[in-house]
């Protein structure tokens, strides 16, 4: 800014950082006030200071505010409003993954899709492993007590089945393309 000798005149330019002090704004709202052009650049980062803050006041007074900016920047403060709403419930529901309080659709799908191909995998094997006891029996109800037997031993092996959160855990970091080993990311 001018020096203590210097006087200040229509000409007298100062930097971004000194503009924003003098009006009390951050150097970013100044910036935006540059895009929008509220005030104007006599060069980059540097700004006529009467100009400015002439520009400046004739923005705070509500006269020259009209009707259709008072709506764009009504309609900008809702929008980052709700973009801001947003992206917390997105970080929220991320922390919740990562906690294993919930669990992506595709996780979900994918370990039930395990689970079935399970049960699809013991019952193909059903007949291999029945066939050599079947044979040797010699009435019917033997057969069907040796299939009963089996079976219920497929369906207890099925009810055995636990959530496994280590599992929701390693698909997602899989999805996410972390690293498995256990390591805290302070640990790089």
């Amino acid at each position: 800014m001018a020096e203590k000798s210097e006087r200040i005149t229509d000409e007298t330019t100062v930097s971004t950082t000194e503009l924003a002090m003098i009006l009390g704004l951050s150097a970013r709202r100044v910036q935006q006030m540059a895009q929008d052009g509220t005030i104007i650049a006599a060069q980059r980062g540097r700004f006529p200071l009467c100009d400015a803050v002439q520009r400046y006041i004739n923005f705070l007074s509500k006269d020259d505010v009209s009707e259709e900016d008072l709506k764009v920047d009504k309609v900008r403060r809702t929008a980052d409003a709700s973009l801001r709403s947003t992206k917390a419930k997105i970080a929220q529901l991320e922390l919740q993954e990562l906690q294993g309080k919930m669990h992506s659709s595709d996780d979900v799908e994918a370990i039930t899709s395990d689970m079935i191909f399970s049960i699809r995998g013991a019952l193909i094997a059903l007949p291999g492993r029945l066939a050599v006891d079947v044979v040797r029996v010699k009435t019917p109800a033997e057969v069907a007590e040796l299939i009963r037997k089996e079976v219920h031993k497929i369906m207890r092996e099925l009810s055995n089945y636990r959530y496994d959160p280590q599992k929701y855990e390693e698909r997602v970091r899989e999805r996410k393309d972390w690293e498995t080993s256990g390591r805290d990311i302070d640990d790089d």
